[in-house]
């Protein structure tokens, strides 16, 4: 009986995922002029991106984590990306729905580096995690694949408007709390588990 209860409610939440608006880009972030951006002298660029229909009528958002500070980068929804320049070295991002997960990076300067949106089922609604896409044709989700090219050619890259701004503003003490709780249980993974959610150096053009 219990395994017929979790196999319903697995089921309803996949369902909740797969349905809805496949494209519900939030009016509160704006397309950006610059498509095609470049990092300036010193800096690197990271690109965030969702290109799925699971979980597609769910919107995620991301930060930059330090300490205990995050700075809001942005809303990111189905078939959008954002991106957003950074110092060289060592950076920890998050993304935030029902969840919170994380990312660590090692960045150099005047490369491009690529994190995967990828959501999965949650108890009411999407979980997101982030993905590092390697510069690297043998794994998963590379620079080199048809993939990338597709969801490259699928997003439109957004920008944080006035009313993206206002919901941060609003939702902080949420956010905050998402981030003590699960930054926890990030902490308490293994260095190999780690290690397949960092971006690397070399994973940068």
């Amino acid at each position: 009986m219990k395994v017929a209860v979790r196999s319903l409610v697995l089921f309803l939440a996949l369902l909740t995922l797969a349905v809805g608006s496949a494209d519900a880009r939030s009016k509160k972030m704006l397309e950006s002029a610059e498509q095609s951006p470049q990092p300036a002298a010193g800096k690197a660029l990271v690109v965030f991106l969702r290109s799925s229909f699971v979980g597609s009528a769910i919107q995620s958002s991301i930060y930059q984590v330090e300490g205990d500070f995050q700075e809001f980068l942005g809303i990111v929804s189905n078939k959008t990306r954002i991106a957003t320049e950074v110092e060289p070295g060592q950076h920890r991002f998050m993304v935030i729905a029902e969840n919170a997960d994380f990312l660590e990076a090692e960045v150099e300067a005047g490369k491009t580096y690529y994190v995967l949106i990828s959501p999965r089922p949650g108890a009411w609604k999407a979980r997101f995690s982030l993905l590092p896409i390697r510069n690297d044709a043998a794994a998963k989700y590379n620079l080199h694949s048809a993939d990338f090219k597709k969801w490259m050619k699928k997003t439109t890259r957004v920008e944080i408007g006035p009313d993206a701004q206002a919901w941060f503003e609003e939702n902080q003490a949420s956010i905050t709390d998402k981030r003590v709780k699960y930054l926890q249980k990030w902490n308490d993974k293994s260095k190999e588990e780690l290690a397949e959610l960092t971006l690397n150096a070399n994973d940068g053009v």
